[in-house]
């Protein structure tokens, strides 16, 4: 999923979320080129895109549940940090 960023540049909003977001019942939080979230469950991943000026979001999960889950997680993050973006999930 990609997400247009109209207000703080991509690659800024990723590093300020790197260092400020926390994601309670996450098993780990990989910070190396984005943002990398793992549950026992799934995952959800945020990157700022190289080649365009976007948010680039992945999601996988063992079930629909578990992916809900985890994009309701990301989507309270996002909200609280960056209100502006346009969120597809």
């Amino acid at each position: 999923l990609n997400v247009s960023s109209s207000g703080e540049p991509p690659h800024a909003l990723i590093a300020r979320l790197a260092e400020t977001a926390e994601f309670p019942g996450a098993t780990e939080v990989i910070r190396l080129d984005g943002l990398r979230v793992e549950y026992a469950d799934g995952f959800g991943l945020a990157r700022a895109s190289n080649t365009t000026p976007v948010v680039v979001f992945r999601f996988e999960a063992d079930n629909e549940a578990a992916l809900k889950r985890i994009q309701a997680e990301f989507r309270r993050v996002l909200t609280a940090h960056a209100p502006e973006l346009a969120l597809p999930f």
